[in-house]
């Protein structure tokens, strides 16, 4: 198995953004060598773009170059299913989606969600992921709404700039099915730590709260899969190690995902066939 018996490992992380600090934390202490890659957040929303997008950049990989690749991402709705390798294996946390990085397993990620129903849940990437994409918020003054996909700005910023597309009667519908879609919430955490205690996130996160009329919580978080993510200790439970000829399937189970045999596409740039058929490309 890849990273069994290595002294040193050279690493390619292709990786979500909302786990820039975390990740860039942790690889600056790696024994290993890391070359870093992110993607910006919210591919999740839109899938059937969003995995192809992904899919380039695992096929940028210079051949022969890496051990192996770690995908930044979990199962994500599906987003990775499909992904596959050309030539070198990567790695994928047994995660659903980006919370398991930050609570430290897919196990721990379950209890609190438990024992917390209701809860959103905040770490600096989902805090700062606005700020990447050019859009001016501020905790202060600003309603951050969460969507199936992740945060998609400023309320009143996304109201005028919905008016100026649709009118401003299809604009009220259409905060008022976000707004809808975030009602079950009643709690917003912060998964805490350390090192970005510095960043003031719980002054933002409160700020949020009282907005909506929430309640604050903090939740102590843990490194420690995505650690042993980059220091190369791939335990199965943890991890799925995907070969070249294999691709990320569903499992359906608690091991969340898992490997199968690679399925071609007639537009696979592996194929012998170069016309796209039915894949929508």
């Amino acid at each position: 198995m890849v990273g069994e018996n290595m002294a040193a490992l050279f690493l390619k992380v292709i990786a979500c953004e909302i786990a820039f600090r975390e990740i860039t934390y942790l690889a600056a202490q790696s024994d290993n060598l890391i070359d870093l890659e992110f993607i910006t957040q919210g591919l999740h929303d839109i899938p059937h773009t969003g995995g192809p997008r992904i899919q380039e950049r695992i096929d940028a990989v210079p051949k022969g170059k890496y051990d192996a690749i770690l995908l930044g991402y979990g199962l994500c709705g599906n987003l990775t299913r499909g992904l596959a390798p050309r030539h070198t294996p990567f790695v994928v946390p047994r995660a659903h989606d980006c919370i398991t990085f930050f609570l430290g397993s897919k196990e721990r990620y379950a209890s609190v969600s438990q024992e917390r129903v209701g809860t959103y849940f905040y770490t600096s990437g989902w805090l700062e992921c606005l700020r990447r994409r050019g859009v001016k918020a501020s905790a202060a003054d600003a309603v951050y709404l969460p969507t199936r996909g992740g945060m998609i700005g400023n309320a009143a910023e996304l109201f005028e700039e919905w008016v100026k597309k649709y009118g401003e009667e299809r604009a009220r519908y259409l905060l008022e099915q976000v707004e809808g879609w975030t009602s079950h919430y009643t709690k917003g955490a912060l998964i805490d730590f350390p090192f970005t205690r510095p960043l003031q996130l719980d002054e933002q996160v409160k700020a949020i709260c009282a907005h909506r009329g929430w309640q604050y919580d903090e939740i102590p978080g843990d490194l420690g899969l995505l650690q042993r993510w980059l220091e190369g200790k791939w335990d199965d439970e943890s991890f799925q190690i995907i070969e070249p000829g294999e691709q990320i399937s569903a499992s359906y189970s608690d091991s969340v995902l898992t490997a199968q045999k690679r399925q071609k596409s007639a537009c696979d740039p592996d194929s012998k066939n170069g016309n796209c058929s039915g894949c929508g490309a």
